[in-house]
């Protein structure tokens, strides 16, 4: 019994934390095993851009120093890049503290946030964190159902959570759809807009969102650097609102948040367009190879926008994920998102997305 439990706030006294991905070399140390193939955190299978490499090697010398607390220029980069004034942006320690910057700047105990079922765990942890109460709305074919979100909305709502693409079934929304949900929504909630697979997303259906806090000021598009641009390892992303919204965020985001590596590499990473071009054509030819393999399994998947899919293994999947596990192959079971029949599975090599197919047709077939 922790004794200092009673000492805790009321949400965090129940707080379940954030499970990642089981770590490769864990899986090693376990099972003695040589080769593991990761494809459970949705991370770039590229590696590090040599671009990003060139820039964490010049910025070596300077680790003594603090970082640029304001992140000057990296903002600039990315004012330059997406068309939106630099005091619309918070940068994150990952895009996961924006989500957290607007859950302790707008949220307290009082008040309500809705999401979506099947949407990013980490939605309900940040509204426990907060003693806020959590409205978890049915999803709609494992998306999300915008009119029962907007349905779900009173007076004591302050937030809502909204994944485009989400994570982890990969559906997509609709611009027309989700720029009338956001449009409908009180002057009193916020909505966070997570695009962290934006990237992925098929240019003719993808939704090019970043003038819209101009027009919708209670709205924050988060996105990351640890996808697409392959920078999971230093954990940075950025959010863009209003500019009275990113002030208030400036205001409780520590001043030290982005480490001096992460700036200089996500800086020179918005340059790398051909590390980014690579990036999406091995996400969509792997795709073609996982889906074609589900096929030939006899299983379906839930089509993905993202650089993951989520396939249902027609039984329970952690038995399954268990089964790959002593076959070096580590995947994400999706049971704490309601969906115990499914395993996420990310986009990795074509040499790694075969030894997991390898993997899944044996472990299917009872060897």
């Amino acid at each position: 019994m922790n004794k200092f439990l009673e000492l805790a706030i009321a949400g965090v006294q129940t707080l379940m934390p954030y499970v990642p991905g089981k770590p490769a070399d864990e899986l090693q140390r376990e099972l003695g095993l040589t080769e593991i193939v990761k494809l459970a955190s949705n991370e770039n299978p590229l590696g590090t851009g040599a671009k990003v490499a060139a820039a964490i090697q010049a910025t070596l010398p300077e680790l003594a120093r603090y970082p640029d607390g304001s992140g000057f220029a990296l903002k600039a980069a990315l004012s330059s890049k997406l068309h939106v004034k630099p005091e619309q942006i918070t940068l994150g320690n990952g895009s996961s503290e924006i989500l957290e910057l607007v859950a302790r700047t707008f949220v307290t105990p009082e008040l309500e946030v809705v999401f979506s079922q099947h949407a990013f765990a980490l939605y309900p942890i940040l509204t426990q964190a907060v003693g806020a109460k959590a409205k978890k709305v049915p999803g709609k074919h494992y998306g999300h159902d915008l009119d029962a979100m907007r349905a779900a909305i009173t007076d004591k709502t302050r937030l809502v959570f909204i994944a485009n693409p989400n994570n982890p079934t990969g559906t997509l929304l609709a611009r027309d759809e989700l720029e009338s949900f956001i449009a409908s929504l009180p002057a009193h909630v916020l909505c966070v807009l997570d695009e962290a697979y934006y990237e992925f997303v098929e240019p003719a259906v993808r939704t090019e969102s970043l003038d819209w806090p101009t027009r919708y000021p209670n709205l924050i598009i988060a996105r990351t650097f640890s996808k697409a641009y392959g920078l999971a390892g230093l954990r940075v992303g950025y959010g863009i609102s209003s500019v009275d919204v990113a002030d208030l965020l400036n205001r409780v985001r520590q001043p030290f948040n982005c480490n001096m590596l992460a700036l200089a590499a996500a800086e020179a990473a918005l340059t790398d367009f051909d590390y980014h071009d690579q990036t999406v054509a091995i996400n969509n030819a792997g795709m073609a190879q996982l889906t074609d393999a589900f096929k030939e399994l006899g299983l379906e998947w839930i089509p993905s926008s993202g650089n993951f899919v989520s396939v249902d293994m027609q039984q329970p999947g952690l038995p399954v994920y268990e089964a790959l596990l002593r076959k070096g192959v580590i995947v994400r079971p999706v049971a704490n998102y309601e969906m115990p029949d499914h395993l996420r599975i990310s986009i990795g090599t074509e040499r790694e997305n075969q030894i997991f197919i390898n993997a899944l047709r044996e472990v299917l077939s009872g060897v």
